[in-house]
């Protein structure tokens, strides 16, 4: 039996192949990968002295806070951390 090229069925004739594709620049799987660039994230965040809450909002605000984020060329992220600047300082003033 002759190998064609083009005969995909027995994978055996073609394991020393290499396959056309991004190589594997990363021995750890994604999943390992993604957990630790958030341990880095977390780590170069303390650093800056940050530190992290959460927020739960409904549908509606949140659309809002993405549509003046837009507006105003920000991260929501920063766009929050903004207006919670503002209102303390407003807070002081009164």
């Amino acid at each position: 039996m002759a190998k064609q090229d083009t005969d995909r069925t027995t994978l055996d004739l073609f394991a020393d192949e290499r396959r056309p594709g991004r190589p594997k620049t990363n021995p750890l799987p994604r999943q390992a990968q993604l957990k630790l660039n958030k341990r880095n994230q977390l780590k170069r965040d303390r650093e800056r002295g940050l530190s992290r809450i959460e927020l739960k909002v409904d549908e509606q605000l949140l659309s809002q806070l993405n549509v003046l984020a837009a507006k105003r060329q920000l991260s929501r992220a920063e766009l929050i951390y903004s207006l919670l600047l503002q209102q303390l300082e407003q807070q002081d003033l009164d």
